[in-house]
């Protein structure tokens, strides 16, 4: 009875309460809140575990002893053992009943961008008095719409995220939420941004649907702060959602723009302030703090001087110049000040001569080729761009050497994204799931592989009327086509030394033609988002050397000429609409990472496809299939199960809706799973 009592305890770390408590790691690390019932029910168990398997050892040990000088067992010691055994296993058992929780989580509460000053944001002396303005306006209240304005690359975002850290703190709002707009504003991604900040979660489809849910919400707000950063053109509120003047008077509105006649004239704003160049001393003072001590050395000074005043009086170009400077020798300073005094020649629209050889410079200062394949992959992919989609393709085409699993990219691609932030080439996203760069940069970024790489790529509402020319094409070895109004599609992209192929496109009716991919046999990362495939092009599989493909929010047919693409490593259908997986993905031996997440109607998985993927790390399936059925014979069942999992000998993160307990097996969850 004894060894049952402590088997009983060592039960309470079983497959079913480790699957309680994998369960509540998984939502703490989506920053959730978990339930004090369950924070008690954790807290019983511990107990358990440490005292009550310690009071049986102990009376095992007393039992041990006998009587009569050792010549009779202990019967009074092994009763009271007895005994306890029995309490043991019946407060086991009711810690096993009490840990069946429909849920164990309460949803994380909605970020807060102002929740400490930036870490870059420097008081200069010749903005103090702006930001007072701005704050004074914006405790006066009589004006809904504020506007702040100045050149690019002045740095207005900064200083504006720090006024509403001072609004927060000064209590002058309840809420303060912010989007960026960028050039070619697109409605959906403004509201998920303003929508993430107030905890909303936004499901309807259409535009319309959700500014109306978006503006029930706000209006239930007192005092809010709306910040739209980066406005280039008129801007309708009642499109994206945001109530303002008599519809609610609480709506104080804060916009950023380098044009004060958009503010004014378009906008509306009745209060505009400029954010100017920074002044001489200033700019030196920001330039030396970036370039280290060296700065002020007798050797490097002058030089130094004339290189800060190359800068403009722009933060974005003296910070990512004295970066790429800082612990370098003289004669590096001598040849940045010689890059500086002659622009290149190969400018690129909206980015002054200047500030392009500044940021050039930057980049040609970073010491190892994957910084800098990354950085231009950033600007390939534009603004706040996903840290999910950066790995999956820099595994796809291989960037970073020394790695084997998915985690371990993961790991190498989080360290290039933190040194590219330390030389000022990258900056937070509104979230810790997204990157961002500064718009001259994304510029830099965008011109040097057009130049040196051979890159075509067109940014969101771009026209395409007509495709580069052969010779251009056939030198082609990134495409990115995010969002633009392309006229047509050539009958085969000839392109043999294309690597990576991005589509992004919300018309539903936009067909590949069926050989399109014929000539690109090299491709390595094809992104297909927002289409529609009754069935997938058959050139497709032609593509021998594609190691991903990410099929993401289309509408999704007959897919199974993916099983084609036996080098496939990475696979995401992630919040695609298809109802079954095909029994050909199961041929994809080298897959390590596949994303299921958000497919609502993926009803049938064919029994022993995901068991088939022997080499997968990383499988994604929140909000998705649930139709998991019991173990039994191949030819008895339809669906997969979850046992199918435990033979996935590589698998380290396992993210999957399991609806009922019962239907879950002994020791699904292995040892070697991470996350």
């Amino acid at each position: 009875m004894e060894a049952i009592a402590i088997g009983a305890a060592a039960n309470l770390s079983s497959d079913a309460a480790k699957g309680i408590f994998q369960e509540i790691k998984r939502h703490m690390r989506n920053v959730e809140k978990i339930k004090p019932d369950v924070e008690l029910w954790c807290s019983k168990v511990d107990k358990v575990i440490k005292a009550e398997v310690k009071s049986v050892r102990d009376l095992q040990d007393k039992a041990k002893s006998k009587c009569f000088i050792g010549l009779c067992p202990n019967l009074k010691s092994r009763y009271r053992l007895s005994r306890k055994a029995e309490e043991v296993v019946a407060t086991v058992n009711e810690l096993l009943q009490q840990g069946e929780f429909n849920c164990v989580s309460c949803p994380a509460p909605p970020a807060d961008i102002v929740d400490a000053t930036p870490k870059d944001f420097e008081a200069f002396e010749s903005r103090a008095k702006v930001f007072r303005d701005i704050i004074e306006a914006l405790k006066d209240g009589t004006t809904n719409v504020i506007g702040v304005y100045g050149t690019a690359g002045v740095g207005k975002t900064t200083p504006v995220r720090e006024i509403c850290r001072q609004a927060k703190e000064d209590k002058l709002f309840d809420s303060v939420i912010m989007a960026v707009v960028n050039q070619t504003p697109d409605l959906q991604k403004i509201q998920d941004q303003l929508a993430d900040l107030l905890g909303l979660k936004l499901e309807e489809k259409s535009v319309e649907a959700r500014a109306g849910r978006l503006r029930e919400r706000l209006k239930k707000e007192k005092k809010v702060l709306v910040i739209l950063d980066d406005i280039w053109k008129k801007l309708d509120l009642n499109d994206v959602g945001i109530p303002f003047g008599d519809e609610n008077k609480g709506c104080s509105i804060l916009l950023t723009s380098r044009d004060l006649n958009v503010l004014r004239n378009e906008m509306d704003a009745r209060k505009n302030f400029a954010v100017s160049v920074l002044e001489d001393k200033e700019a030196w003072d920001l330039f030396k703090k970036m370039a280290g001590d060296d700065a002020e050395s007798p050797e490097l000074r002058s030089t130094a001087v004339e290189v800060a005043k190359k800068c403009a009086g722009l933060p974005v170009a003296i910070a990512t110049v004295a970066r790429a400077l800082r612990n370098k020798g003289l004669f590096a300073w001598n040849d940045a000040l010689r890059k500086l005094q002659r622009p290149s020649p190969t400018n690129f629209k909206g980015v002054p001569a200047n500030v392009y050889s500044a940021i050039e410079l930057s980049y040609n200062h970073l010491e190892r080729q994957e910084l800098k394949q990354t950085f231009l992959l950033c600007g390939l992919l534009g603004h706040n761009t996903f840290i999910r989609d950066l790995l999956r393709y820099t595994i796809g085409l291989g960037l970073f050497h020394g790695v084997n699993r998915v985690e371990e990219s993961r790991d190498r691609l989080l360290t290039v994204v933190s040194e590219l932030k330390s030389s000022c080439l990258l900056r937070d996203s509104y979230t810790n799931v997204r990157v961002d760069m500064h718009d001259l940069i994304c510029d830099v970024a965008l011109a040097i592989p057009y130049r040196d790489y051979n890159v075509f790529a067109l940014k969101d509402e771009d026209d395409l009327e007509d495709w580069p020319n052969g010779l251009t094409m056939e030198k082609c070895t990134m495409i990115s086509l995010r969002y633009a109004n392309i006229s047509y599609f050539p009958k085969e992209l000839k392109c043999p030394q294309l690597d990576l192929f991005l589509l992004y496109n919300e018309d539903l009716s936009v067909e590949l033609p069926i050989n399109f991919f014929k000539e690109t046999l090299n491709l390595k990362v094809l992104d297909l988002t927002d289409m529609q495939f009754q069935s997938l092009s058959s050139s497709i599989s032609f593509l021998t050397n594609l190691r991903t493909l990410c099929l993401d929010q289309c509408i999704l047919g007959d897919i199974a000429g993916v099983g084609e693409l036996k080098n496939l490593e990475i696979l995401s259908l992630l919040r695609s609409d298809l109802e079954r997986l095909p029994k050909e993905i199961g041929e994809l031996i080298k897959l390590r990472l596949l994303d299921l997440s958000g497919c609502t109607r993926l009803k049938i998985i064919p029994p022993g496809v995901l068991s088939s993927l022997s080499r997968l790390e990383e499988l994604y399936m929140g909000d998705s299939f649930v139709q998991w059925e019991v173990e039994r014979r191949a030819n008895q069942q339809s669906n997969a199960s979850l046992a199918e999992l435990k033979l996935l000998s590589h698998l380290t993160t396992l993210d999957v809706l399991i609806p009922d307990a019962k239907i879950m097996p002994a020791d699904l969850f292995s040892k070697k799973l991470e996350r």
